[in-house]
């Protein structure tokens, strides 16, 4: 039998502001996904113009581009939607 180091599982260690460390990166404690509507009122603020800075930074640590992007475009485009839709139907009935 061949001579092999015994498997051993990653260590973890603190840091100095008490943060657990496994295989020389933090572990993130707030890696959850954003729920689907926390996404959705995330976009609606942003595109109003009233996130606050609080959404903002847990949406930088847990959200993904590409989700914001795609939500982003797609809301935009209901606004669009919205707005035609009313504009024609009040110049309907003139």
């Amino acid at each position: 039998m061949p001579n092999t180091p015994p498997k051993t599982q990653p260590k973890t260690r603190q840091t100095e502001a008490n943060e657990p460390v496994k295989n020389d990166r933090p572990v993130n404690r707030e890696a959850r996904k954003l729920s689907i509507s926390q996404l959705i009122a995330s976009a609606l603020a942003a595109g109003l113009g009233v996130q606050s800075s609080k959404n903002r930074e847990r949406d930088f640590k847990q959200g993904r581009a590409p989700v914001f992007i795609v939500t982003g475009v797609v809301f935009t485009l209901i606004f669009i939607g919205s707005v035609f839709s009313v504009v024609t139907l009040v110049l309907n009935n003139r």
